[in-house]
Order: C-alpha cells, then sequence, then structure tokens
C-alpha cells in the first residue's frame, strides 16, 4: 500500500513538473527566439540561392543579346536591302492618295540653279495608277514643258502590284537590283533638253526599277535632273542619289515628294520655289 501510494505521489509530481516546464515563459521565449534564428537563416539561404540563379540568368542573357547582335551586324547589306531597301517605311509599290502634302530631300550636293529661260525642259513620269501622271502634266503645263510618259512593254496588273504578295511582279522586280524591266516607246531627241524633271511612285522607298531602265537608256551629260515622286506614306529618301548614280556629268536639283491629294498650288509652289 506505501509503495502505491509513493508511486501515485511521484506521478502526480511529475504531471506538475511538466505542466511548469510548458508554461515556463523562459521557455517559451527561448523557443521563439530560436524560431526567429531558423527562419532567418532560412531566408538568408533562399536570397543567397535566388541571387546566384538570377546572376546566372542575366549572364546567358547578355551572351544571347550579344550573338544576335553579332550575327545581325554580319548579315550582308545587301541581303537586308533585297526585302526593304534603304528605308524605314511600310512597302508600298501602289500610289495610294492617302497623304496631302509634299516633303522635299536633297537628291544631290550640287545645287546650282540653272536658267530655264530658252531651255528646253521635258517631263518624264512612270505611274501605275495614274497620281505621279496627275503631278507629271501640272509640271509640265506650268514649264511649258514636253511630257513623256514611260510605258512598261508589259503593262501592270493589279496582281503585279500587289506587295503582300512575295512572287508579285513588282516584288520580284524590286528584291533584284539589276532588274531592267523593258519600255514601250522612246524619247524622240533626248539632246534637244536641258531639264529634265524625272518623276515615279515610291515602291520600298525607291523608285520602281523600270525608271532605273529610263535612266540608263539615254546619256543626260550637262542636263539638269529633277527627281519628284509620290507616296502616301514614304519620303524621296534616297531614291534621287540612286538614280543619280545611273547617270554620268549630270547635274541633279533637289527632289521632291508629293501625297496623292497633293493639289495644283503645292506643285506650283515647288516649281516657283525652283527658280528656274
Amino acid at each position: 500500500m506505501r509503495l502505491m501510494h509513493w508511486q501515485e505521489s511521484w506521478h502526480r509530481t511529475s504531471l506538475k513538473v511538466q505542466r511548469t516546464n510548458m508554461y515556463n515563459p523562459f521557455r517559451i521565449r527561448r523557443m521563439i527566439v530560436m524560431k526567429r534564428i531558423v527562419m532567418s537563416l532560412l531566408m538568408a539561404v533562399m536570397v543567397i540561392f535566388l541571387t546566384a540563379c538570377g546572376g546566372n540568368a542575366g549572364q546567358n542573357g547578355n551572351s544571347s543579346s550579344d550573338t544576335l547582335d553579332r550575327e545581325q551586324s554580319s548579315a550582308p547589306a545587301e541581303e537586308s536591302a533585297s526585302v526593304q531597301p534603304e528605308t524605314d517605311d511600310t512597302p508600298e509599290p501602289s500610289e495610294d492618295a492617302a497623304v496631302t502634302g509634299m516633303d522635299s530631300t536633297d537628291a544631290a550636293g550640287s545645287q546650282e540653279v540653272p536658267d530655264a529661260e530658252g531651255s528646253k525642259v521635258l517631263v518624264a513620269y512612270f505611274s501605275a495608277t495614274g497620281t505621279t501622271k496627275g503631278v507629271a502634266e501640272i509640271i509640265a503645263e506650268n514649264m511649258g514643258a514636253d511630257i513623256y510618259e514611260i510605258v512598261p512593254q508589259k503593262p501592270y496588273t493589279d496582281a503585279d502590284l500587289d506587295w503582300h504578295d512575295d512572287s508579285s511582279r513588282s516584288t520580284i522586280e524590286m528584291n533584284d537590283r539589276l532588274c531592267r524591266p523593258e519600255i514601250n516607246g522612246a524619247v524622240e531627241d533626248m539632246e534637244q533638253y536641258d531639264i529634265v524633271f524625272v518623276g515615279y511612285p515610291i515602291w520600298w522607298g525607291e523608285a520602281p526599277r523600270i525608271v532605273s531602265t529610263f535612266m540608263e537608256s539615254y546619256s543626260f551629260d550637262g542636263k539638269t535632273l529633277i527627281p519628284f515622286c509620290t507616296s502616301s506614306s514614304s519620303g524621296l529618301g534616297s531614291s534621287g542619289k540612286n538614280l543619280e548614280k545611273l547617270t554620268d556629268g549630270a547635274q541633279w536639283m533637289e527632289g521632291m515628294r508629293f501625297g496623292g491629294g497633293a493639289s495644283e498650288t503645292d506643285v506650283k509652289a515647288w516649281i516657283e520655289g525652283l527658280d528656274l
């Protein structure tokens, strides 16, 4: 009996000790501190891990970017030009009447103004849809000039002018810098002209290849050449300078780009500004 009483007393005492330890404020505080230390260590490890991963990803990204830059810079200039030569504008082989106004661009370095008094003037132009033709006729009327239309041996169809189609005739021609479409007819006695206006729509930032055919068909030595173009968005760009490279001994003046809605007043103002 005494043994059983002693065991029972010892058991009650043990439970009291356990309860005391369980609710001991110092023990609880110590446990909280330990938990905070463990959580801080875990957070530090995670930060180090994420920083290391981010650094590796940045190095890989920079490496990929450098590689891409090298590949792009090493691409042949001629290949890039064949897709969309020397222009930031959207390719547009048609002469859409969408923008009113005009925009001038230097076509050559020399700007000595010729004297139109007593000079014979020709306005030569290529027009696929009629917009350039309208501007050319205004110039010819106000300059008292002869007019000549550059007519392709094989006329362009709507399908030929579809710049959305990579296999269309206009797209194929503009992707080939050496392409020279045939012209139907010729200028009678080019020698008689002192001043020649050359008009065309903008196709892929350039003059259509048939205009190159025209420029290479005659000698313009000693003549003054003045380019003008029509476009709904693209400017004259380098089209005038590229045509200049096809001639020898000619003086090229500042060219002009006209929007599809350019008025006769706009054209006349430009002509007067040339001081011919």
